[in-house]
């Protein structure tokens, strides 16, 4: 037989590698999507994570620089060396003045390991140093440098001087350094006697910066509010990016920029006005995703061959067996009815071949026998045939469903299967009585909101609270359903916020009340006007089977059919109690519809 596009090889072929296809490519485009957000999201965690600490760690090593300064700035005892030995013509003294203050210098130089030289130079142009390699050459022309100048026109505070080639006093020292000062004052009178300079290595500096760096190409600037370079850990000193368009950060805030080729955060440093800028480029960033993409291309590769042979097998196993079904019907079609079909498939293609071949055999002793019989033989046997075909075959059919999707662990669908089975199992099964009792109306209703609730998916939720001494009592069958399903379908599916539906029973005086409320849109006051009063109407007609009112009808047509379920529960209520009983209907619009069931309390031992 030839193969074209409609057989059922390749429609189910396509149907299964596109749909696979289809999932696939969602579920990658998804993954990637989120896989590019985490990484993003944990880049920028990184950095601002990484310039935080390492401008917590600035500040300490600037805190650790203050306090030698205010160390030396606080030592009586070298400041009124100082002062004897600017006044004292004694060169012994001087001499004895200029060992001490050297020796102060000392202590505090050794008290930690990065100092390199630590300079003191009074008003009266007197130096004093301690430094590394006592090989120090003094800049005559230190008055008219830079440095002292911001030192000389400083308040007191500390001045950053930041990273430098060379030491800015001594000739013979040219490595790079980390430069900071201060203004010394005499203790008594406030007066300013001089200025201290502390040159110390600039690796502490440099090592905090590198912890900004998020990659290899990552480059960090500290620069002051001019936007002058203090120090970075880029190779090339000179070149360096314009910041005069870049956000500063007030103090404990971290600013991270993504809009441009690179990824930019941004610290303050707290003790000075510095602000420190890690720039990475985005190429490095993008590289995890890049590998990311490349693996997710070789997954969706594999997957598309996986799916094609999957596709291919399932097809070829469903279509295989029908294949045989239909050649064994073309067949049946010419009257040979002596064959048979035999396959191992799936559960349902087994049971359908099964089924085939039974009947198959069935039709050929039908037909032995109607050659045999009389054409009434004939007719009683087609209406025997017939008659086996009743509701029952739907709600098995149902049931067999709900077990192979049970199999399939699809708990959500069999569940909706399950309670539309046992619906119609109660809905279709009069034989035995037109009444039940009130617990087999609300399981009936439970299965009714089960399918509800599963379409509505969480809009609608259901409250039921009734007396265990009412379960029992007698009422008409399908009471409840007519009612919950038009509280659904008129009050609370339209309504945009998730709705209640409430089952409970009242007393009144010799009455059984069974409410039902929802809290949904409700009914236009016109329309609950005519269901009340053809309510009423048809109690009348009950009572008066002469009476004309029964052609009474709702004039909006889109009402019409509830109005008709409402009154034909009211009516099956009023031949089974009386016409003093029936249904009650309230409603305000924006608020919900009540309908209340009335029905006389049962006798005890009835």
């Amino acid at each position: 037989m030839k193969r074209g596009f409609n057989s059922i090889h390749n429609r189910l072929f396509m149907l299964f590698i596109t749909s696979m296809l289809v999932l696939v490519l969602l579920v990658s485009v998804l993954y990637y999507q989120k896989t590019t957000q985490i990484i993003h999201s944990k880049i920028n965690d990184l950095a601002q994570k990484n310039i935080s600490q390492t401008v917590g760690l600035f500040d300490l090593l600037l805190q650790g620089y203050d306090s030698i300064t205010k160390s030396l700035n606080s030592n009586y005892e070298m400041l009124r060396l100082i002062e004897d030995r600017d006044t004292n013509t004694d060169m012994t003294a001087n001499i004895l003045n200029e060992r001490t203050i050297t020796n102060i210098l000392g202590a505090i130089y050794y008290s930690r390991d990065d100092i390199i030289g630590i300079h003191v130079i009074t008003n009266a142009g007197k130096n004093y140093n301690y430094e590394r390699g006592f090989d120090s050459v003094i800049d005559t022309n230190y008055a008219s440098a830079d440095w002292y100048q911001k030192l000389q026109d400083s308040t007191g505070e500390m001045v950053w001087l930041g990273l430098v080639q060379g030491s800015m006093i001594n000739q013979f020292q040219r490595n790079p350094l980390f430069v900071f000062g201060r203004k010394l004052y005499d203790l008594t009178d406030h007066r300013v006697i001089g200025v201290m300079l502390i040159e110390t290595n600039p690796q502490p500096i440099l090592s905090a910066l590198s912890n900004v760096t998020i990659s290899p190409n990552s480059r960090v600037y500290i620069v002051d509010r001019e936007n002058r370079l203090i120090a970075t850990t880029a190779e090339d000193k000179k070149n360096f990016p314009s910041f005069l368009g870049l956000s500063r950060p007030e103090r404990d805030e971290v600013i991270v920029d993504d809009q441009t080729d690179q990824l930019i955060v941004a610290a303050k440093a707290k003790m000075s006005d510095w602000t420190v800028f890690g720039l990475t480029p985005k190429q490095d960033i993008n590289s995890e995703i890049v590998k990311t993409r490349e693996y997710l291309y070789v997954v969706i590769v594999v997957l598309i061959i996986l799916s094609t042979a999957l596709a291919s097998l399932i097809s070829q196993n469903i279509s295989s067996p029908l294949k045989l079904l239909i050649r064994e019907m073309k067949q049946v079609e010419m009257g040979n009815f002596k064959g048979s079909v035999t396959v191992r498939s799936f559960e349902e293609i087994n049971s359908l071949v099964s089924s085939f071949n039974r009947m198959v055999n069935r039709m050929d002793e039908l037909i032995e026998r109607i050659t045999l019989a009389s054409m009434s033989e004939k007719n009683a046997e087609l209406q025997a045939l017939q008659s086996q075909v009743n509701p029952h075959f739907l709600y098995n059919t149902l049931d067999m469903i709900y077990w192979m999707l049970d199999e399939r662990e699809n708990d959500r669908l069999g569940k909706v299967i399950l309670a539309l089975s046992h619906m119609f199992r109660y809905s279709s099964d009069w034989q035995e009585a037109s009444k039940t009792t009130l617990q087999q109306e609300l399981d009936q209703m439970r299965h009714y909101m089960t399918i509800i609730e599963n379409r509505l998916e969480g809009r609608v939720s259901t409250e039921i609270d009734i007396d265990p001494e009412w379960l029992e009592v007698t009422l008409p069958k399908m009471t409840l359903q007519p009612i919950i399903e038009n509280a659904v379908k008129y009050g609370l599916e339209p309504l945009r916020e998730p709705g209640v539906l409430r089952v409970y029973t009242q007393i009144h005086e010799q009455e059984l009340h069974i409410v039902i409320s929802d809290n949904g849109v409700g009914i236009e006051e016109g329309l609950l006007l005519q269901m009340q009063e053809r309510l009423v109407e048809d109690a009348r007609f009950i009572g008066d089977p002469y009476s004309k009112t029964h052609d009474l009808t709702i004039d909006t047509n889109k009402q019409t059919r509830r109005g008709i379920g409402l009154t034909n529960v009211h009516r099956r209520i009023v031949l089974m109690f009386g016409d003093t009983y029936g249904l009650r209907i309230q409603s305000k619009q924006e608020v919900g519809t009540t309908v209340i069931i009335v029905m006389p309390i049962p006798r005890k031992g009835v």
